[in-house]
């Protein structure tokens, strides 16, 4: 699924803009928000969790949680940055219940993710290749561990974006990473069919 684009056309209104009027209670402004943005929110909500019966509702807390916490944004222009670290999360909270559902035998296991929807068919064979490994893979590691690295290697954030999108220090952010890369080239390495137990 290719990143989507941001499209400000000229005579469209400023994020600031649309912000200062969203917090004034303006419908038109709100309805603007989500109209620029639910593709940005779709598209790193789905490259989190995959095809998912609950990727609507997801959405749907997302632009929520946004829209009624707008004062807490500081610079409107970096809506779309925080708009992120907003999805970042709401899905690190999900992913979280989940597995402590599933633990508990309260929820049966999900469904692995489906890669191949989530690979561009554009994409060069061995890229292609990578990211099936990767997103296999990535279903079993711990949470944050697994966002920091979508957020990196699938979204292309550098280590301060991933820093920022995550709510934590750059220094943390280096930390999960390390450990992500570490499982994901040992597994790459030596995956269970050869008989490494996972």
């Amino acid at each position: 699924m290719p990143r989507p684009q941001i499209v400000h056309r000229a005579q469209e209104p400023s994020d600031s803009v649309l912000v200062v009027a969203a917090r004034a209670g303006e419908e038109w402004a709100r309805e603007a928000i989500f109209r620029r943005y639910s593709g940005l929110v779709f598209g790193l909500a789905y490259r989190l969790v995959g095809r998912d019966h609950e990727i609507d509702d997801l959405v749907q807390e997302c632009f929520a949680q946004a829209l009624a916490h707008l004062g807490r944004l500081e610079d409107p222009q970096a809506l779309p940055a925080w708009l992120s670290s907003l999805v970042v999360r709401t899905t690190h909270k999900l992913l979280r219940r989940r597995k402590l559902a599933t633990r508990l035998g309260l929820r049966r296991p999900m469904d692995p993710l489906e890669a191949d929807q989530l690979v561009s068919p554009n994409a060069p064979a061995d890229v292609q290749a990578e990211l099936r490994a990767i997103y296999r893979l990535i279903e079993r590691m711990p949470t944050r561990l697994r966002i920091a690295l979508v957020l990196r290697r699938i979204e292309g954030m550098s280590h301060d974006e991933v820093a920022r999108a995550m709510g934590t220090s750059v220094s943390t952010a280096k930390r999960l990473l390390a450990q992500a890369e570490a499982r994901l080239g040992e597994a790459l390495r030596d995956p269970p069919a050869q008989g490494r137990p996972s």
